[in-house]
């Protein structure tokens, strides 16, 4: 009866195991490459749709359980490699949003995940799975970190058939890519890669010029300075808007280029208010207030990944107050007569291009808008709100980033408003020029000053000049605070010793 009862046990314990553990062939390496190909674009994620996504859930529940006895060397390594890029992908989508891998404590090095029924860190996976066992450095441009910094994620799985080839292939497209190494004179700006690892690499330079130059069409000179560059923990995250991918390395690496059109299929949400607030009278008396409070909202949808459709529509306040008063009455209770007015005060289409496809960051964006409402120009009764006629603004942005954490800003635009505005319209015309320099302390914050000039060109010839300080912040790819302040001053204001400056509040979301 013993001897029955240990069979019976045993052959238990033989059918449960069978039901939890699953053996890895290449069914795994198959789904795992359908899975790669639908979720992996230009090697970004889909992470938005990715949090009760089946087939992500079944490949993780595989890894899970996974059986390796008796597996060939390369389908171990096919597997975990794999089995690495999915699970860093599922812990990202299990916390989305968020704006970096870093923002979860422990992300690498913390028992998080399970694999073959064992709890370990993704460290351990690289490590102690890998590296030790295998000796591969090529390892380190196939492990995917979550981040921009690390070479991008590929749109299919490590097979273990093509396995050398894989891993050849996608060293040679690392160390040939400027984003990733480039070469200036005799300093080779270098992933921090080569830093962290280093005894993967040989342990000495020497070493570690001959791995690169083994997979480099252009030899580097061993004689070279090396400077790692700044890594970029951005999350590579599809739903982020285009940025400045190519420039070597910095904070400023994945920011946001505001100059840039958007990607096919991306929705971009602007909200930006701006409080306009003067004080004018006589030189030595100032006496009166007069200030505006707008709404811009604009939606640009990426027809293809060079031009733009969108629509635009104005929303306004405006008081005229006697001083003392503050710039921020206009925000307070309802319209006073004859001295306040609220309302949407304009609606049209705009398009944004990129002409050039070699100039990534240069972009023309035009849009027209229509006066809405009666009387927007004021009369005895009310006042002045908005142009009685239409406006068109044709503006020409350009971007582009100065070393590894500052960036320039320039537009112009031409400018003509009160279009056909009834009798008495203007057709006012005008070039403003706006020049932004940039700073990133760190890869989603931005801080920067602002000029800005433009004539007027009318008989009576007029002006305006503003100058300021500004703030960005990305809570996620999808999400973007912007802070601005400036002072204002234009011919009129300067002759009669009046004054003026802005308040801004922007929000940039990403769908």
């Amino acid at each position: 009866m013993k001897i029955q009862r240990i069979i019976s046990a045993f052959f238990f314990l033989f059918i449960l195991n069978g039901l939890i553990a699953q053996k890895i062939d290449i069914n795994f390496i198959n789904n795992a490459d359908a899975f790669f190909k639908e979720q992996v674009v230009d090697g970004t994620v889909k992470y938005s749709n990715l949090k009760s996504n089946k087939k992500l859930a079944t490949l993780i529940g595989t890894i899970e359980k996974a059986d390796l006895t008796g597996s060939s060397p390369e389908l171990k390594q096919a597997f975990y490699i794999n089995a690495y890029n999915l699970l860093v992908i599922n812990e990202v989508a299990q916390n989305y949003p968020l704006s970096s891998v870093q923002d979860i404590a422990g992300f690498f090095d913390k028992k998080r995940v399970v694999v073959a029924g064992q709890k370990v860190s993704l460290n351990t996976i690289e490590k102690d799975y890998l590296l030790k066992p295998f000796m591969d450095p090529r390892y380190h441009f196939v492990l995917v970190c979550g981040a921009v910094g690390c070479p991008p994620i590929t749109n299919f799985a490590y097979h273990p058939d093509q396995l050398d080839q894989q891993l050849n292939t996608q060293t040679k497209a690392a160390l040939n890519d400027d984003g990733f190494l480039k070469v200036e004179g005799k300093t080779v700006m270098i992933s921090q890669i080569f830093n962290w690892y280093k005894k993967d690499f040989g342990g000495d330079k020497k070493s570690v010029v001959n791995f690169i130059n083994e997979y480099r069409s252009t030899p580097i000179d061993g004689d070279s300075k090396f400077n790692y560059t700044n890594y970029d923990w951005l999350l590579n995250d599809h739903a982020s808007l285009r940025s400045s991918i190519n420039t070597p390395g910095g904070n400023n690496a994945l920011r946001y280029v505001v100059s840039s059109t958007i990607k096919k299929g991306s929705v971009e949400l602007k909200i930006f208010n701006n409080l306009y607030s003067e004080q004018k009278g006589s030189v030595g008396n100032l006496t009166d207030r007069s200030t505006f409070f707008t709404t811009s909202l604009s939606a640009l949808y990426g027809l293809t990944n060079r031009f733009n459709i969108g629509i635009n529509t104005r929303y306004r306040r405006v008081r005229n107050d006697n001083l003392p008063s503050s710039a921020f009455d206009v925000l307070g209770g309802g319209d006073t007569a004859n001295s306040s007015r609220t309302g949407i005060t304009a609606f049209g289409p705009q398009i944004r291009y990129a002409p050039v496809p070699k100039w990534t960051n240069f972009s023309i964006q035009s849009s027209f808008v229509f006066p809405i409402g009666n009387d927007l120009a004021g009369s005895n009764d009310q006042p002045y709100i908005d142009w009685t006629g239409a406006t068109w603004n044709t503006q020409f942005f350009n971007d582009f980033s100065i070393g590894n954490s500052f960036s320039l800003f320039t537009e112009i635009d031409f400018l003509i408003e009160d279009i056909g505005g009834g009798e008495d319209h203007i057709n006012r015309i005008s070039t403003p020029a706006t020049l932004i320099f940039s700073y990133n302390p760190i890869a989603n914050m931005t801080l920067y000053s602002l000029g800005g000039y433009s004539p007027f060109w009318q008989s009576d010839f007029d002006y305006f000049v503003q100058y300021g300080l500004g703030f960005k912040y990305q809570f996620t790819p999808n999400l973007e605070l912007e802070l601005l302040y400036t002072d204002f001053s234009n011919q009129f204001l300067n002759k009669t010793g009046g004054n003026a400056n802005t308040y801004n509040l922007g929000f940039r979301v990403n769908l």
